[in-house]
């Protein structure tokens, strides 16, 4: 593959929700451009983009993956991504190395939620869409339904540039209503043909409103139309670029990727409307002021690592956008990031896990570099003496929080490394290491999510993991006040020990965990031995008084004690105020608190009769609605509740259930609150058991 000037090249992320065809575009317009010689077809599990073990049984895309192809001087850099929305990290990932994203969307099933989810994350980069409705050859096809339910999402900038020629199995072509002339094929090979006599008075009606459209990407030609005069054709595909790139309208084409039917027509948009990487400009931070700075193409490197991928015997792949600059082989490479300067030999380009040498690459192109020793997934990589970062990619949160233990005793340490590279991997997976439960928590996006995490670190390093249940960080609080003195006297002969406290506690409703008052008048405890008797304290609430968990929003008062002038000892005096914490926390109606959160559940354009079914399951939790509100978007709406942490375990899947898919949540520590009788009842009983 011959080197290509940044204005020569596109950068496109295909999206779409799960089953509407993205992969089998991508790989057939893989074919379509001469970049591969055979595709596979539906589940004959040889798709060229999808290759990882858990993607072939699954027959689903799991990872990223770019394939470049050339098209009339072009060079064209396809990321591919995943479709199921527990991977639609890698969706973001994607969109930050790209220009442009493709939107596939099923002629069968139209608009779903995670085609909504990527153009809401397009918008918030200001990234230009365009769409493509795939499997016009279905039976069930409807193409005039998912344009019109697209405009009540996305507004009136969904702007169709073909119709197609028959649905079904009936269809074989499309119209290009901005030339109105038609397309027939045959084996992917494109005849044109006249618009056919009952799709005319259809494609004029499109036309007119592709022409409206264009007129308004400029006042020169928006006048022009105003006055009547009929736009050329030049003039209009200028106005649709214009409006494209502005993310003021969307173009839609329609096609079928397995009959490879409008896919040279994809093509063709693609490199007449897509932006090319000159006209990227991007805002990055001086690494050593602190301040904005805008960087253009011409600037010196700067590049920014949108993936990472590990292996045991290949080692770690970056997956590498260059913003501005040229590297070529040999040039030093900065990690500002990591404060390192990397050392690299070569680089290459990938059309699914094929490796294609590189020896430069412009601003514009993606390429990976095997073997950085420091980079990782948002690294900003530069020349040496053009120190910039940019932002970091902003992952989903992930909600669904487990707890792992190795299969085989002694493993502890093989399973930690091997999850947090798998966590390198994957940033939707976040490893939480709960020094307070001695547990390896992980978060990732759900249960598919799980499984592949679980069979990577098997099938990758070798160690097999069981789940357990993840801790709940409960507090323990006492709600009245009550004072108790203790004794600590030891003799054995010798040096003995004696500590002799009367103290106080109060509960606090400051939000403070804990205080402690030294009232001690005339040297009744000599004040040597006060901070032994704070620490004293706050060890024992720390250890837990009626269930094992730390207890907060506590005041202990020194009021009184006593000593010895030989056998009194800071651990006489701590040992004294322990007994004296264990004895007064009974007396003082202690009480045991759980972790509340604000969840708010996002029901994505799904009808009002959901949302009686998620109010039901979230009292269900013991949660408290606070109320619904309707989002800007058309048949989005917000349920706010707060929810015990305790019953959020299994609360992905629930909803997911509950909402066909297509509702989504997030959430914050709000509080910390009062257990029910019942449920401390258990708590309590449980940890006895474990005693």
């Amino acid at each position: 593959m011959k080197e290509y000037s940044s204005d020569k090249i596109r950068n496109v992320a295909v999206v779409s929700h799960d089953g509407a065809g993205k992969t089998a575009l991508v790989e057939s317009l893989l074919l379509t451009s001469g970049a591969v010689d055979f595709v596979g077809k539906g589940q004959d599990n040889k798709h060229i983009m999808d290759f990882e073990p858990e993607e072939i049984k699954r027959n689903v895309t799991i990872q990223l993956g770019m394939a470049p192809c050339e098209w009339h001087d072009h060079k064209v850099n396809f990321i591919d991504t995943p479709g199921y929305n527990e991977f639609h990290g890698e969706v973001r990932a994607a969109l930050r190395a790209c220009d442009g994203m493709l939107m596939v969307l099923s002629s069968t099933s139209g608009v779903e939620t995670d085609t909504v989810r990527a153009w809401d994350y397009a918008v918030e980069l200001q990234m230009p869409r365009m769409a493509f409705i795939n499997k016009m050859d279905v039976d069930g096809a409807d193409f005039f339904g998912t344009i019109e339910r697209m405009r009540e999402l996305f507004g009136k900038g969904i702007m169709p540039l073909q119709i197609p020629i028959g649905e079904g199995a009936d269809f074989e072509g499309v119209v290009d209503v901005a030339k109105m002339t038609a397309f027939t094929y045959k084996d992917g090979q494109p005849t044109e043909v006249a618009v056919p006599a009952h799709l005319i008075e259809k494609a004029q009606e499109i036309r007119e409103m592709t022409v409206e459209a264009a007129a308004e990407g400029s006042d020169e030609l928006l006048e022009k139309y105003l006055e009547g005069e009929e736009l050329s054709l030049e003039e209009i595909r200028q106005g649709l670029r214009e409006g494209m790139i502005s993310g003021r309208v969307c173009p839609i084409m329609c096609g079928s990727a397995t009959s490879r039917i409008g896919l040279d027509q994809v093509l063709d948009r693609m490199i007449r409307y897509m932006p090319d990487a000159t006209k990227k400009v991007m805002t990055a931070t001086d690494a050593e002021t602190g301040e904005q700075c805008v960087v253009h193409v011409d600037k010196p490197l700067t590049a920014f690592v949108f993936k990472t991928l590990l292996d045991p015997f290949a080692g770690k792949q970056s997956f590498v956008r260059i913003f501005s600059g040229e590297l070529k082989e040999g040039d030093r490479l900065y990690d500002v990031n990591q404060g390192v300067e990397e050392k690299w030999g070569k680089m290459v380009t990938l059309i699914g896990k094929q490796q294609i040498p590189v020896s430069a690459a412009k601003a514009g192109d993606i390429v990976v570099i095997p073997k950085l020793a420091n980079a990782k997934t948002g690294d900003t990589l530069t020349a040496p003496d053009f120190k910039v970062t940019y932002d970091a990619i902003r992952f989903p949160q992930p909600l669904y929080t487990v707890a792992m233990e190795p299969v085989k005793k002694g493993e502890e340490e093989k399973l930690a490394s091997a999850v947090l590279k798998v966590a390198e991997e994957d940033p939707t997976c976040v490893v939480v290491k709960n020094a307070e439960a001695r547990q390896l928590q992980i978060d990732c996006m759900g249960e598919v999510h799980l499984e592949h995490i679980l069979n990577k670190m098997d099938r990758k390093y070798g160690v097999q993991a069981k789940l357990v249940a993840p801790y709940i960080p409960y507090r323990e609080t006492i709600k009245g006040s009550a004072e108790t003195e203790s004794k600590y006297k030891k003799q054995s002969g010798g040096h003995g020990q004696y500590g002799h406290v009367k103290i106080q506690v109060d509960p606090l409703y400051d939000g403070s965990e804990f205080a402690f008052v030294d009232k001690i008048f005339g040297g009744a405890v000599p004040k040597q031995y006060i901070p032994a008797v704070e620490k004293g304290a706050k060890e024992t609430l720390d250890k837990g008084l009626i269930a094992g968990y730390p207890m907060i929003g506590v005041q202990v008062t020194l009021l009184d004690g006593s000593y010895h002038s030989v056998d009194s000892s800071e651990l006489a005096f701590k040992v004294a105020t322990s007994q004296a914490i264990k004895d007064v926390i009974p007396k003082a109606k202690p009480v045991l608190l759980e972790p509340i959160y604000e969840v708010n559940v996002v029901n994505v354009f799904a009808p009002d009769a959901f949302m009686g079914d998620i109010m039901g399951d979230l009292n269900s939790r013991r949660g408290r609605v606070l109320g619904m509100e309707q989002s800007e978007r058309t048949g989005i709406s917000v349920v706010k509740a707060q929810v015990p942490l305790a019953e959020m375990s299994d609360y992905v899947t629930a909803l997911r259930s509950i909402t066909q898919g297509q509702g989504v949540f997030n959430r914050q520590f709000y509080t910390y609150e009062e257990v029910p009788h019942k449920q401390a009842e258990e708590i309590i009983a449980a940890h006895k058991t474990q005693d």
